[in-house]
């Protein structure tokens, strides 16, 4: 299925005129690094961005538009490779990655993930130079009422490399699968390595289980990164305690237009106004971390519930 991706977006790029305005404008980019707690962040100043860091993403504004993930509304010009009889493989238009992917869900089903965790693993092990990412309903998908992932090329995001390195303790083991969390005070995240996809998703399962679901809500929130190296799965999970953080609907030099999703999880913030890529400092980036993800005494009491469920 490489092949046949790898394909498309070369078809795309030569034959879709947004796409490849939009991949072309991607060589362009400006991009900072920042030191957020010893953790590696970069900045991306990217103005095509602006259509999903700032979507409406409430009832209201979601009933009065077309879903543009529905195969009736796509342009004429977009192009599809199939995966799995359920998903459809996208060039994305408006790319993050030099290699950037979407893939919906052929039904216009709601953005939910615990039904859809295996398709995530499978996507991961077929797909194994990209990264898979599940943004929740309201953990940043632009999309919230069509069940969709996204995939970019992998050496992308920071966290592909630290996590490694940064790992503060095992939470537990379960079969050949082991879930450990990350020595980061200001973003909480879990990650499980395995090399069974059974026992990922247990695991995946134990975690969702165990977290909370906002009253009104239909999933806890969070964000999803996975991807697939030396023969196993590495899945990283951020526990969300809020969407947005205050900065993004404050007026006047205290705004910045971030709505964090999977990819600033990982490491890499996407501003698509100038002056948000301009001012944004470190302490910014903590502070909204600190905002949008769980605080510490939650992730504590998150991986004591894992362990008794175990």
């Amino acid at each position: 299925m490489e092949k046949a991706v790898e394909e498309l977006l070369t078809e795309q790029l030569q034959t879709w005129e947004m796409a490849k305005v939009n991949y072309k404008a991607l060589t362009e980019v400006r991009v900072k690094e920042l030191n957020v707690n010893g953790w590696l962040y970069k900045v991306q100043f990217n103005p095509a961005r602006i259509l999903s860091s700032a979507a409406k993403v409430d009832s209201k504004s979601i009933q009065a538009r077309k879903c543009f993930l529905c195969a009736k509304n796509l342009p004429a010009a977009q192009k599809k490779v199939s995966f799995n009889e359920h998903y459809s493989i996208l060039v994305n238009p408006f790319p993050i990655f030099p290699k950037h992917l979407t893939i919906p869900e052929t039904e216009h089903v709601d953005q939910l993930i615990k039904e859809r965790f295996g398709d995530m693993l499978e996507l991961a092990k077929e797909l194994k130079e990209y990264n898979i990412f599940y943004n929740g309903p309201k953990c940043g998908a632009s999309a919230p009422d069509h069940a969709h992932f996204q995939a970019g090329n992998k050496a992308f995001l920071p966290i592909e490399k630290e996590w490694i390195y940064k790992k503060a303790d095992k939470i537990v083991s379960y079969k050949e699968a082991s879930l450990w969390y990350l020595n980061d005070p200001v973003r909480a995240t879990l990650v499980i390595e395995s090399n069974e996809e059974e026992a990922a998703i247990f695991l995946f399962n134990t975690i969702y289980n165990a977290l909370e679901t906002k009253p009104g809500e239909m999933e806890p929130m969070m964000n999803i990164l996975a991807w697939y190296e030396k023969n196993k799965w590495i899945i990283c999970v951020f526990p969300r305690e809020k969407h947005r953080p205050s900065c993004y609907f404050a007026e006047g030099d205290k705004n910045l237009l971030l709505s964090p999703a999977s990819v600033d999880m990982g490491g890499v913030f996407i501003t698509p106004q100038e002056k948000d890529f301009e001012k944004i400092t470190a302490t910014d980036i903590e502070n909204i971390l600190r905002e949008v993800c769980i605080n510490n005494s939650k992730f504590l009491q998150l991986r004591q519930l894992i362990k008794e469920q175990l």
